[in-house]
């Protein structure tokens, strides 16, 4: 009777005996709700942008997006890092906006919030150093695939 028990108690099935793939959503028990339960979601992105200038090099060769782009080269690691983390990045060249959002499960969220969203000071204060970049902000919002 405990064999019959296996695929349920442990994910694994007898005849693969491999573990079930992750998909990477929170069970049930881990969605939160807003909009009186009609949004659900099980993931958070913390968002980091800026605006950055063409100084006449355009979106190929810009000095102030090379420096971005090392800077974002230097933190991937440690977002990659988060448990269940994606980290997703988004250039505009007509309106010449930098976004990176770094996803995460709610579980891995509520202690990355607590402790600040690391490395999020120092790359923020080393964002504001680099020439040709402006109006940095930052931003908490839901990321729900639908």
């Amino acid at each position: 009777m405990a064999l019959l028990l296996l695929p349920a108690a442990t994910g694994y099935t007898l005849s693969s005996m491999r573990p079930p793939v992750s998909t990477r959503v929170a069970s049930p028990a881990m969605m939160a709700e807003m909009a009186n339960g009609k949004m659900q979601f099980a993931n958070v992105a913390r968002e980091w942008r800026c605006k950055w200038t063409d100084d006449g090099g355009g979106k190929a060769s810009s000095a102030a997006l090379v420096e971005i782009a090392d800077l974002v080269e230097e933190y991937l690691p440690t977002l990659k890092a988060l448990e269940g983390a994606v980290v997703n990045r988004a250039v505009c060249g007509g309106c010449l906006d930098f976004k990176i959002a770094t996803t995460v499960p709610l579980d891995t969220f509520g202690p990355w919030e607590e402790a600040g969203h690391p490395p999020e000071a120092e790359f923020i204060a080393k964002l504001k150093k680099i020439d040709g970049v402006s109006q940095v902000e930052t931003q908490t919002m839901t990321n729900q695939v639908l």
